[in-house]
Protein backbone atom coordinates (compact mmCIF):
# COMPACT_ATOMS: atom_id res chain seq x y z
CA UNK A 1 0.00 0.00 0.00
CA UNK A 2 1.61 3.66 -1.13
CA UNK A 3 0.72 6.24 0.64
CA UNK A 4 0.95 10.49 -1.01
CA UNK A 5 3.26 12.41 -0.09
CA UNK A 6 0.77 14.90 2.10
CA UNK A 7 -0.47 11.95 4.27
CA UNK A 8 3.33 10.83 5.01
CA UNK A 9 3.88 14.26 6.14
CA UNK A 10 0.95 14.84 8.24
CA UNK A 11 1.78 10.95 9.82
CA UNK A 12 4.92 12.72 10.40
CA UNK A 13 3.70 15.58 12.39
CA UNK A 14 1.37 12.89 14.27
CA UNK A 15 4.96 11.09 14.91
CA UNK A 16 6.57 14.26 16.61
CA UNK A 17 3.61 15.08 19.01
CA UNK A 18 3.44 11.24 19.87
CA UNK A 19 6.99 11.14 20.40
CA UNK A 20 7.08 14.31 22.84
CA UNK A 21 4.01 13.05 24.60
CA UNK A 22 5.04 9.37 25.44
CA UNK A 23 8.51 9.92 26.15
CA UNK A 24 7.33 12.25 29.30
CA UNK A 25 4.25 10.29 30.49
CA UNK A 26 3.44 7.18 27.60
CA UNK A 27 0.19 7.21 25.75
CA UNK A 28 1.56 8.70 22.40
CA UNK A 29 -0.38 5.16 20.83
CA UNK A 30 -3.58 6.80 21.19
CA UNK A 31 -2.79 9.45 18.59
CA UNK A 32 -0.45 7.45 16.11
CA UNK A 33 -2.68 4.07 15.88
CA UNK A 34 -5.78 5.87 14.86
CA UNK A 35 -3.80 7.73 12.69
CA UNK A 36 -2.90 5.08 10.91
CA UNK A 37 -6.28 3.63 10.45
CA UNK A 38 -7.06 6.98 9.36
CA UNK A 39 -4.61 6.86 7.02
CA UNK A 40 -6.57 3.75 5.42
CA UNK A 41 -3.98 0.91 6.99
CA UNK A 42 -5.84 -2.26 7.93
CA UNK A 43 -5.72 -2.72 11.69
CA UNK A 44 -3.03 -5.43 11.53
CA UNK A 45 -1.01 -2.90 9.14
CA UNK A 46 -1.60 -0.09 11.89
CA UNK A 47 -0.32 -1.95 14.81
CA UNK A 48 2.68 -3.68 13.08
CA UNK A 49 4.16 -0.05 11.54
CA UNK A 50 2.88 1.49 14.90
CA UNK A 51 5.55 -0.94 16.13
CA UNK A 52 8.13 0.21 14.16
CA UNK A 53 7.53 3.90 14.30
CA UNK A 54 7.06 3.82 18.50
CA UNK A 55 10.63 2.15 18.58
CA UNK A 56 12.41 5.19 17.21
CA UNK A 57 10.90 7.43 19.84
CA UNK A 58 11.74 5.18 22.69
CA UNK A 59 15.18 4.39 21.05
CA UNK A 60 15.14 8.26 21.33
CA UNK A 61 14.33 8.66 24.80
CA UNK A 62 16.30 5.96 26.19
CA UNK A 63 19.92 7.76 24.17
CA UNK A 64 18.87 10.97 25.99
CA UNK A 65 18.68 9.91 29.91
CA UNK A 66 21.64 7.26 28.74
CA UNK A 67 23.54 10.39 27.94
CA UNK A 68 22.61 12.54 30.83
CA UNK A 69 23.22 10.43 33.42
CA UNK A 70 19.39 9.65 34.10
CA UNK A 71 19.74 5.71 33.87
CA UNK A 72 22.62 2.85 33.57
CA UNK A 73 21.14 0.33 30.97
CA UNK A 74 24.09 -2.10 32.50
CA UNK A 75 22.32 -1.96 35.98
CA UNK A 76 18.89 -3.25 34.60
CA UNK A 77 19.65 -6.71 32.90
CA UNK A 78 17.52 -8.35 34.78
CA UNK A 79 14.70 -6.07 34.08
CA UNK A 80 15.42 -6.01 30.77
CA UNK A 81 16.06 -9.85 30.11
CA UNK A 82 12.40 -10.26 31.70
CA UNK A 83 10.54 -7.31 29.58
CA UNK A 84 12.17 -8.39 26.58
CA UNK A 85 10.70 -11.99 27.14
CA UNK A 86 7.44 -10.97 28.53
CA UNK A 87 7.36 -8.88 25.09
CA UNK A 88 8.10 -11.47 22.85
CA UNK A 89 5.82 -14.04 24.23
CA UNK A 90 2.86 -11.51 24.15
CA UNK A 91 3.51 -11.28 20.37
CA UNK A 92 3.28 -14.40 19.63
CA UNK A 93 0.36 -14.77 21.90
CA UNK A 94 -2.18 -11.68 20.44
CA UNK A 95 -1.53 -13.39 17.20
CA UNK A 96 -3.28 -16.35 18.32
CA UNK A 97 -6.21 -15.13 21.37
CA UNK A 98 -8.17 -12.08 20.70
CA UNK A 99 -7.44 -9.34 22.86
CA UNK A 100 -10.37 -7.91 23.52
CA UNK A 101 -11.00 -9.36 27.23
CA UNK A 102 -7.85 -6.71 28.27
CA UNK A 103 -10.21 -3.52 26.96
CA UNK A 104 -12.40 -4.10 29.83
CA UNK A 105 -9.90 -4.87 32.79
CA UNK A 106 -6.96 -1.95 31.73
CA UNK A 107 -9.47 1.55 32.14
CA UNK A 108 -10.10 0.07 35.71
CA UNK A 109 -6.47 0.03 36.10
CA UNK A 110 -5.52 3.81 34.83
CA UNK A 111 -8.47 5.61 36.30
CA UNK A 112 -6.81 3.90 39.64
CA UNK A 113 -3.51 5.40 38.32
CA UNK A 114 -4.95 9.05 37.79
CA UNK A 115 -6.75 8.61 41.31
CA UNK A 116 -3.51 7.54 42.95
CA UNK A 117 -1.61 10.66 41.97
CA UNK A 118 -4.02 12.82 42.91
CA UNK A 119 -4.36 12.38 46.15
CA UNK A 120 -0.95 11.40 46.36
CA UNK A 121 1.18 14.83 45.49
CA UNK A 122 3.81 13.58 46.99
CA UNK A 123 4.40 10.64 45.07
CA UNK A 124 7.36 10.72 43.06
CA UNK A 125 8.78 13.61 44.08
CA UNK A 126 11.61 12.33 45.82
CA UNK A 127 12.84 8.58 45.95
CA UNK A 128 11.27 6.59 49.24
CA UNK A 129 11.95 3.08 50.05
CA UNK A 130 11.96 0.27 47.94
CA UNK A 131 8.51 -2.02 48.42
CA UNK A 132 9.93 -5.00 46.65
CA UNK A 133 13.46 -6.12 45.66
CA UNK A 134 15.08 -5.64 41.91
CA UNK A 135 14.80 -9.08 41.11
CA UNK A 136 11.29 -9.38 42.05
CA UNK A 137 10.58 -6.65 40.10
CA UNK A 138 11.79 -7.72 36.85
CA UNK A 139 9.73 -10.75 37.12
CA UNK A 140 6.91 -9.43 38.03
CA UNK A 141 6.68 -5.96 36.49
CA UNK A 142 8.91 -6.31 33.20
CA UNK A 143 7.65 -9.47 32.47
CA UNK A 144 3.98 -8.83 33.03
CA UNK A 145 3.99 -5.42 31.49
CA UNK A 146 6.30 -6.39 28.56
CA UNK A 147 3.68 -9.44 28.09
CA UNK A 148 0.89 -6.58 27.83
CA UNK A 149 2.92 -4.13 25.49
CA UNK A 150 3.58 -7.32 23.43
CA UNK A 151 0.02 -8.51 23.48
CA UNK A 152 -2.18 -5.24 23.59
CA UNK A 153 -0.52 -1.62 24.02
CA UNK A 154 -2.01 0.89 25.10
CA UNK A 155 -0.65 3.13 28.27
CA UNK A 156 2.76 1.00 28.69
CA UNK A 157 4.92 3.57 29.40
CA UNK A 158 2.44 4.79 32.10
CA UNK A 159 2.46 0.95 33.74
CA UNK A 160 5.77 1.14 34.39
CA UNK A 161 6.47 4.83 35.24
CA UNK A 162 4.07 4.16 38.45
CA UNK A 163 5.10 0.56 38.69
CA UNK A 164 8.60 2.39 39.40
CA UNK A 165 7.32 5.00 41.58
CA UNK A 166 4.85 2.70 43.70
CA UNK A 167 7.18 -0.33 44.41
CA UNK A 168 10.83 0.99 43.52
CA UNK A 169 10.63 4.26 45.40
CA UNK A 170 11.70 5.99 42.48
CA UNK A 171 11.10 9.95 41.78
CA UNK A 172 9.11 10.32 38.95
CA UNK A 173 12.23 12.11 36.90
CA UNK A 174 14.14 8.29 37.36
CA UNK A 175 10.84 6.24 37.00
CA UNK A 176 10.46 8.10 33.42
CA UNK A 177 14.25 7.16 32.44
CA UNK A 178 14.03 3.72 33.87
CA UNK A 179 10.81 3.04 32.07
CA UNK A 180 11.76 4.47 28.26
CA UNK A 181 14.19 1.92 28.44
CA UNK A 182 12.41 -0.99 28.93
CA UNK A 183 9.90 0.57 26.82
CA UNK A 184 11.99 0.25 24.05
CA UNK A 185 12.99 -3.48 24.90
CA UNK A 186 9.39 -3.90 24.49
CA UNK A 187 9.30 -2.05 21.59
CA UNK A 188 12.20 -4.16 19.67
CA UNK A 189 11.08 -7.75 21.12
CA UNK A 190 7.20 -7.11 19.55
CA UNK A 191 8.57 -5.59 16.92
CA UNK A 192 11.04 -8.88 16.21
CA UNK A 193 7.78 -10.90 16.13
CA UNK A 194 5.17 -8.95 14.18
CA UNK A 195 7.79 -8.66 11.21
CA UNK A 196 7.18 -12.05 10.85
CA UNK A 197 3.55 -11.38 9.56
CA UNK A 198 4.90 -8.61 6.64
CA UNK A 199 2.49 -6.43 7.73
CA UNK A 200 4.63 -3.28 8.14
CA UNK A 201 4.64 -0.60 5.97
CA UNK A 202 8.43 0.56 6.18
CA UNK A 203 8.27 4.34 4.21
CA UNK A 204 5.39 5.07 6.40
CA UNK A 205 6.82 3.77 9.81
CA UNK A 206 10.04 5.46 8.72
CA UNK A 207 8.65 8.60 8.13
CA UNK A 208 6.95 8.66 11.63
CA UNK A 209 9.87 6.96 13.08
CA UNK A 210 11.49 10.18 12.17
CA UNK A 211 9.38 12.24 13.78
CA UNK A 212 9.06 10.12 17.13
CA UNK A 213 12.62 10.16 17.08
CA UNK A 214 12.86 13.92 17.25
CA UNK A 215 9.80 14.34 19.68
CA UNK A 216 10.88 12.13 21.96
CA UNK A 217 14.76 13.91 22.24
CA UNK A 218 12.16 17.35 23.20
CA UNK A 219 10.58 15.51 25.69
CA UNK A 220 13.33 13.55 27.46
CA UNK A 221 14.89 16.68 28.00
CA UNK A 222 11.93 18.47 29.30
CA UNK A 223 11.93 15.69 31.95
CA UNK A 224 15.44 16.26 33.07
CA UNK A 225 14.76 19.52 33.42
CA UNK A 226 11.88 19.60 35.42
CA UNK A 227 10.92 16.24 36.82
CA UNK A 228 8.02 15.87 38.54
CA UNK A 229 6.62 19.34 37.93
CA UNK A 230 5.81 18.31 34.26
CA UNK A 231 5.72 14.39 34.79
CA UNK A 232 2.74 13.92 37.02
CA UNK A 233 0.00 16.17 34.94
CA UNK A 234 1.20 14.35 31.83
CA UNK A 235 0.95 11.03 33.58
CA UNK A 236 -2.98 11.99 34.91
CA UNK A 237 -4.10 13.06 31.48
CA UNK A 238 -2.39 10.18 30.19
CA UNK A 239 -3.95 7.70 31.90
CA UNK A 240 -7.71 9.60 32.09
CA UNK A 241 -6.62 9.56 28.15
CA UNK A 242 -6.09 6.08 27.26
CA UNK A 243 -9.32 4.77 29.52
CA UNK A 244 -11.55 7.63 27.52
CA UNK A 245 -10.22 6.18 24.29
CA UNK A 246 -10.57 2.56 25.24
CA UNK A 247 -13.91 2.54 26.59
CA UNK A 248 -15.57 5.30 24.05
CA UNK A 249 -14.21 2.61 21.30
CA UNK A 250 -15.78 -0.22 23.08
CA UNK A 251 -20.05 0.02 22.92
CA UNK A 252 -20.02 -2.77 25.07
CA UNK A 253 -17.48 -2.19 27.87
CA UNK A 254 -19.05 -2.18 31.27
CA UNK A 255 -17.48 1.26 32.29
CA UNK A 256 -19.59 2.74 29.08
CA UNK A 257 -22.54 0.99 30.37
CA UNK A 258 -22.56 1.80 33.59
CA UNK A 259 -22.06 5.84 32.65
CA UNK A 260 -24.96 5.52 30.42
CA UNK A 261 -26.84 4.31 32.71
CA UNK A 262 -26.61 6.72 35.57
CA UNK A 263 -27.22 8.88 33.12
CA UNK A 264 -30.12 7.59 32.02
CA UNK A 265 -31.39 7.34 35.85
CA UNK A 266 -30.83 11.30 36.02
CA UNK A 267 -32.04 11.94 32.91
Amino acid sequence: MDLSFDLVGILFAVGLVAGFVDSIAGGGGLLTVPALLWAGLTPAEALATNKLQSTFGSFSATLKFVRGGEVNPRAMGRMIACTFAGSALGAIVVQMLDPGFLRDVIPFLLIGIAIYLLLSPKAGDLDAHHRIGDTTFALLIGTGIGFYDGFFGPGTGTFFAISFVALLGYNLRKATAHTKVLNFTSNVAALLFFLLGGHILWLTGIAMGVGQYFGAWLGAHMVIRNGARVVRPMLVVASVAITAKLVWSDADHPLRLGVAYVVALFS
